[in-house]
């Protein structure tokens, strides 16, 4: 059965049911003060751009969200992540403002964009155990200003445990989604953590924006040849009729 049909079945059954309030009801809020700090442009694009690129890797039977709050624990509401991306797979894509693992699942791939400029709520020795907490099978973070072979680190979920992936350079495998993430520039970002279909990133996954550019590419290209052909075709028959007009001045001669 649909687990949302089960959901709206145990709703149905809970009509008419009496519960005791608990003395302090929980409140899981789509919105923190205390999380609400400073963000750097570039981080806001790099953020905006990882959005765009999982939004185009996955289809919309498949969930993406970005900064939203990430609840794992049903009975503490500080209990939280806010990835700056993060794939749910088999969850319809829905304009959700927070998330609640014991709702609709945990997320298989979370990514964290870090930079020495932005601040952060929490260390990340704690934002990973609380990854080791939520479940997630992969964990992707991007240092943007690290050095070449260490942009990228990786952690897989190995017998219930998030282990550390070696990562020799400025690529990895993505294992949820079966592609590679590879830095690469992107807008007026020189390097940005985007998905390829190759290691060496010479097939990205595009943004909307390069879709929409490939697509006028193509069709200034379809034009152009189209003008080629047509400027061939007149240039073909120019020289057919030259030739006729030379064979009847030929004969006109052989005549005379």
């Amino acid at each position: 059965m649909d687990p949302r049909t089960i959901s709206t079945v145990s709703k149905t059954a809970l009509q008419g049911i009496r519960h005791v309030p608990p003395a302090q009801p929980l409140r899981f809020f789509d919105a923190n003060p205390e999380w609400q700090l400073g963000e750097s442009l570039r981080h806001f694009n790099l953020c905006a751009l990882l959005y765009q690129v999982l939004r185009q890797a996955v289809t919309p039977r498949n969930s993406v969200g970005c900064d939203q709050f990430v609840y794992f624990d049903a009975s503490d509401p500080r209990r939280c992540l806010a990835p700056d991306g993060f794939v749910k797979l088999g969850a319809p894509q829905e304009m959700f403002a927070s998330w609640r693992v014991w709702e609709k699942g945990a997320p298989e791939l979370c990514i964290e964009v870090l930079s020495p400029s932005d601040q952060e709520p929490i260390t990340f020795a704690e934002k990973l155990a609380r990854y080791q907490a939520l479940g997630v099978r992969e964990l992707i973070v991007f240092q943007v200003d690290e050095p070449v072979g260490k942009r990228i680190r990786a952690w897989d979920r190995v017998e219930d445990d998030l282990l550390e992936r070696i990562v020799g350079a400025d690529a990895t495998p993505c294992t949820t989604l079966d592609l590679f993430w590879v830095v690469a520039p992107a807008r007026d970002l020189p390097l940005a953590l985007r998905l390829a279909h190759d290691a060496e990133g010479l097939s990205l996954v595009p943004t909307p924006e390069e879709v929409e550019r490939a697509a006028k590419e193509r069709e200034h290209t379809a034009k152009e040849a189209e003008r080629t052909a047509k400027e061939a075709e007149r240039t073909a028959k120019e020289a057919a009729l030259a030739e006729v007009d030379r064979l009847r001045a030929e004969l006109a001669s052989k005549k005379s």
